[in-house]
């Protein structure tokens, strides 16, 4: 099986290669900055330029391709909603000119929502433009990645990291490498077809005080969360020098995921994933901070 991989620098990518290559796959990367691919791994992969967001340079890179990882690059124009809906019509465009037959797709936790959810809402409008293809398709609904943490490690030397979120509502949070080893193993695996929802929840559902609570056992600092209203966030986002249509879609991912959502897939065994907050802190966080 000819296995293409999108973003292989991301946080998921870069994990995803490397398993592929010890299960014995040369993968295909796409990426837009083949220069960039690291050195120990050249002999074991192949590498071609292609942008995420070009329909006509994705197609050209996966003739002969079977299956594909593929990820919505994070937003660069300022608008995620227009960025999601060009990765879109880029993959697309090349499982039909290229008659691919399986696609295992990153989603996230709220895509099921279809409308609503921020940023996720282009996510969500992925998965139905893959649906709709009629071939075997996985969408890995993924929880919050504990590498989002390494955005705010300047909140965190100071001691407070702001949400919007109430402290105490749980939800889903995973290690990015676990993700990868789930994609590894769907993409990998021939028994599946048709329409396939994956959730990939971490080990358990956490909530803000308790993140807190894990931080400042390991960061050897006090850390505490606080909770700001959803215009405030909205402000400090702009004067940070965002673009309004982005700092919508990012605040749009946690209140439309506040009130009362319920994911699509409940906890089991079949979502639950290893690797510890505390464990990722430990091998990650601490150095940063």
């Amino acid at each position: 099986m000819r296995i293409a991989v999108t973003t292989p620098g991301g946080h998921v990518g870069r994990h995803l290669t490397r398993i592929l290559i010890r299960a014995g796959v040369k993968p295909l990367l796409l990426t837009r900055h083949p220069d960039r691919v690291d050195a120990e791994l050249r002999e074991h992969v192949d590498v071609v330029a292609a942008d995420s967001w070009d329909a006509d340079q994705v197609v050209a890179a996966t003739r002969g391709v079977d299956a594909v990882y593929w990820v919505n690059p994070p937003s660069a124009s300022g608008d995620p909603l227009a960025d999601h809906a060009r990765a879109t019509t880029a993959i697309v465009a090349a499982a039909r000119a290229n008659g691919i037959r399986r696609v295992v797709f990153q989603s996230s936790i709220g895509a099921e929502k279809r409308h609503g959810a921020g940023e996720i809402d282009g996510l969500a409008a992925t998965e139905v433009a893959l649906d709709a293809l009629d071939i075997d398709v996985t969408h890995l609904r993924c929880g919050y990645f504990f590498t989002n943490l390494t955005y705010e490690v300047d909140a965190l030397r100071h001691g407070t990291v702001q949400t919007v979120l109430p402290p105490d509502a749980p939800m889903a949070w995973v290690a990015p490498r676990d993700i990868a080893e789930v994609a590894a193993t769907t993409v990998l695996n021939p028994d599946w077809s048709g329409r396939r929802v994956q959730g990939v929840h971490g080990p358990a559902d956490l909530s803000w005080a308790e993140v807190s609570s894990v931080l400042t056992a390991e960061l050897g600092r006090e850390v505490h969360v606080e909770q700001i209203g959803d215009e405030q966030m909205r402000e400090q986002m702009l004067a940070a020098g965002m673009p309004e249509p982005m700092a919508a879609a990012m605040l749009g991912m946690s209140t439309g995921l506040r009130d009362g959502f319920v994911p699509e897939q409940a906890r089991s065994v079949f979502s639950t994933t290893p690797t510890t907050l505390r464990s990722w802190v430990q091998e990650v966080l601490v150095g940063a901070v």
